[in-house]
């Protein structure tokens, strides 16, 4: 896959969800599907974006027992999405257990990905509230690197991490990365953000972006311009 833009289409139903879409009539758009819409909807939002034509990444962030994630990755295996993800911090067994219920019989499955410390984990609450000691740029590293031995495809970390990730796993390893804003744009809940064009100078092979494009006057001219600022 080349370098793309995926929107996080975090809606509280279907409706709102094809509204937004039905604007673009002339891309079609990666798509990160999350937990509200999941919830909500179901693996049929999953299919009808699919139908629709649109790549999907299904955003569920997965962290349970080694037995109890295989299972989950096995069900999820049968939807037709591009890429999948789980929390890092299950541990290497519970990504192994995932990276095989995941693979279909056919030797096929979509992208996983393991999230290390989301955007909205700063150094502090990591060090306060997680009570995980050392920088959270060492954490993301050791995260990664744990997702690799696993047999991974790559992680979710913030772009401020993504070359840093590059340089101890390889230039093959994905970084996707949210925490993604223009910038003159709002922070909102993110600590650990930048620019598109940073971004892609520091190694992110996907960006997330939510609320610059789904709550922009013009959502299509944001996102137009965010795939331009990233690619370009």
């Amino acid at each position: 896959m080349k370098r793309d833009v995926i929107i996080a289409c975090d809606f509280a139903s279907a409706e709102a969800t094809y509204a937004f879409l039905d604007l673009f009539t002339e891309e079609k758009p990666f798509v990160k599907i999350g937990m509200e819409l999941y919830y909500a909807e179901g693996p049929a939002i999953v299919r009808e974006i699919r139908r629709r034509g649109h790549p999907v990444f299904l955003d569920l962030k997965l962290h349970d027992i080694p037995n109890t994630v295989e299972k989950a990755m096995r069900v999820l295996s049968r939807l037709d999405v591009q890429m999948v993800n789980l929390h890092a911090a299950g541990t290497k067994a519970m990504m192994e257990a995932a990276l095989r219920g995941l693979t279909r019989e056919d030797g096929t499955r979509p992208i996983l990905l393991a999230v290390t410390q989301l955007t909205s984990t700063s150094e502090e609450r990591m060090h306060d509230e997680l009570l995980i000691r050392g920088s959270i740029a060492d954490c993301v590293c050791h995260y990664a690197w744990m997702a690799k031995e696993a047999g991974l495809d790559g992680v979710v970390c913030s772009p401020l991490e993504a070359g840093m990730v590059k340089e101890k796993c390889g230039k093959e390893f994905l970084t996707v990365t949210p925490g993604i804003r223009f910038a003159d744009g709002v922070v909102g809940d993110q600590v650990r953000i930048t620019t598109p064009a940073r971004a892609k100078e520091t190694g992110s092979d996907f960006i997330v972006v939510g609320r610059p494009i789904t709550a922009a006057e013009d959502p299509v001219a944001a996102y137009r311009q965010c795939v331009k600022e990233f690619r370009e």
